[in-house]
């Protein structure tokens, strides 16, 4: 583990019943690519399995793994720690569950997979390797929460991050950093979700409008756009052809 990396999100999951069909909607839409791995003990399940890294460039920031207990879907954030163990426990005291107990990924690291007070899932992560932090692929989170505010001591006292106070609306967007760097964002946006509470990520496209046109193209849909998706700031919230949520954001 690099000590930058702490605090970070250095990796995504990607539950899918359809791998193939994912695989192909952000080759299209994103450019990804990948390489696939084969796994003597899968972390998820056990036994042997085939894992698809998914790219963008030379840079790996993501995976796929087949949903096939239906027990997780979508995307999940992974969060650098320093003590994967010590990190679960207090979480458990802050109110939150212990989805996945602390596990080894040979090569990788120990991982372990937890709900928040409101039920969003994230994994947390010590990295036995020394690739930096991927930057390429993804942008900043969304939290999501239906019934409920975002967990602001939960997530200050596992992993330092502040959410910094909204002079607009009750449920305007609030940026959410560590030591002044974002790494998430409280969306506004209203929308539809299996769970009360989501973690989102944001992934990076060449062209918005471009991507947005694709997503339509793979069966996807745009659940909601900015104003004006052309300029530098602009995103958009998508169902990929999985009806998996996620933002688009220009690189």
């Amino acid at each position: 583990m690099t000590s930058d990396k702490t605090g970070r999100i250095v990796w995504h999951d990607l539950f899918t019943d359809n791998p193939l069909r994912s695989r192909s909607f952000y080759e299209k839409v994103a450019g990804w690519h990948y390489v696939i791995e084969h796994a003597t003990d899968f972390a998820w399940g056990g036994g042997e399995r085939d894992f698809i890294l998914a790219l963008c460039s030379d840079e790996a920031g993501a995976g796929f793994v087949q949903n096939d207990s239906a027990q997780f879907h979508g995307w999940i954030p992974y969060v650098e720690v320093q003590d994967v163990d010590s990190a679960a426990e207090t979480a458990v005291g802050l109110g939150g569950i212990v989805e996945k107990a602390p596990f080894e990924v040979p090569g990788v690291g120990r991982n372990c997979l937890l709900r928040d007070p409101n039920g969003a899932l994230a994994g947390i992560s010590l990295s036995r390797h020394g690739f930096p932090a991927p930057k390429r692929q993804f942008g900043t989170e969304a939290y999501h929460v239906r019934v409920g505010e975002y967990p602001e001591e939960f997530y200050r006292t596992l992993f330092e991050w502040s959410i910094l106070p909204s002079e607009c609306a009750e449920k305007a967007t609030q940026s959410i950093s560590r030591a002044g760097l974002q790494v998430g964002f409280r969306s506004a946006v209203e929308c539809q979700f299996d769970q009360n509470a989501s973690w989102i990520p944001s992934i990076r496209v060449e062209q918005l409008s471009d991507a947005l046109h694709r997503v339509r193209e793979m069966d996807g849909s745009v659940i909601w756009q900015s104003e004006d998706v052309s300029s530098e700031n602009g995103n958009a919230l998508v169902r990929d052809s999985n009806g998996v949520l996620s933002y688009l954001v220009a690189k």
